[in-house]
């Protein structure tokens, strides 16, 4: 369940100890068996190199406890802060990666990436209540081909899209992809661009709601499309957000980029996004949005 994946008890395990000798064997013969810890009990922060039990944090939301650095969260670990328990169902489970230009190697590279995150493809999509209020989500999810978009990912997103539409819901897409359009697919990934951006442009017609939330690393194709597209943009702390990466730019124009340069906090100050907002906070945020913006000022469920 979406609960149990900030916690969970630690697990130890018994491993036989290898000895260096024969002799140092004879020596020690009740050494065989120890305990020892798993490596995944700690984790270490790239920004203060601090090392942190992984319980620790868990608790504190993935934020580091020593300097608050955001670490990346799955998609299911974001699907769990943001909506009610056991309130989410997922839509479009069943849709596969093809591979439409034969690439090399492409098939493995989906299968080695399905296998690590337990994910059919990069983004999961579907209708939870945050805060009591239905609403058509997405998230995408970096651990799978740097949450690249790719023909399945867009059609998930449109069909949340459509799904925001035709039941009147507000739509929240979480963005995570610093791969942008995925290169193995070539311009059928790129197509997903203008078909997501187009899908948006009916929402707005019709008065609906999109929150966009921005976190890291959210780049190439996706910040050019959907993700830039809210009606609302909010952003966590820290998060890297732009086109083409830093180190491109600056050998493209050949000077040095101003500090802070494509983190979301920049991005406020020059009007890119609408507000930076504590991970913590994120859900009431989310949801006071909606409130403001619900037209009966009634939930799906018939409460006020």
């Amino acid at each position: 369940m979406l609960k149990d994946l900030f916690g969970g008890k630690s697990k130890y395990v018994t491993v036989e100890r290898k000895n260096r000798s024969e002799e140092k064997k004879n020596e020690h013969k009740g050494d065989s068996d120890k305990k020892e810890m798993p490596d995944d009990l700690w984790t270490k922060c790239k920004s203060c190199k601090q090392i942190i039990f992984n319980k620790k944090l868990a608790q504190s939301l993935k934020i580091c406890p020593e300097c608050g650095s955001y670490f990346r969260l799955t998609a299911t670990e974001r699907l769990f802060l943001l909506t009610d328990d056991d309130k989410f169902e997922e839509y479009d489970a069943e849709l596969q990666v093809e591979n439409p230009l034969d690439f090399p190697d492409y098939k493995e590279k989906i299968d080695k990436y399905q296998e690590q995150t337990g994910l059919k493809e990069a983004v999961i999509t579907g209708i939870g209540e945050i805060n009591g209020w239905q609403t058509s989500l997405a998230v995408i999810d970096s651990r799978f081909l740097m949450g690249s978009m790719n023909s399945v990912v867009g059609e998930k997103i449109t069909r949340a899209i459509e799904r925001a539409l035709q039941k009147g819901l507000p739509l929240v897409i979480v963005s995570g992809g610093g791969g942008g359009a995925r290169m193995y697919e070539g311009m059928l990934s790129l197509m997903q661009m203008a078909k997501t951006s187009a899908a948006l442009k009916k929402l707005d017609q019709a008065g609906g709601l999109f929150i966009s939330v921005l976190t890291d690393p959210t780049y190439g194709g996706i910040s050019a499309s959907f993700a830039s597209l809210g009606d609302i943009n909010l952003a966590e702390p820290q998060a890297k957000i732009g086109f083409a990466g830093p180190r491109v730019i600056k050998q493209t124009i050949n000077r040095d980029l101003p500090d802070g340069f494509q983190t979301s906090e920049f991005l406020l100050e020059h009007g890119m996004i609408d507000k930076v907002v504590e991970r913590a906070d994120l859900k009431n945020v989310i949801t006071r949005i909606i409130d403001i913006h619900s037209l009966r000022g009634e939930k799906k469920n018939g409460t006020k």
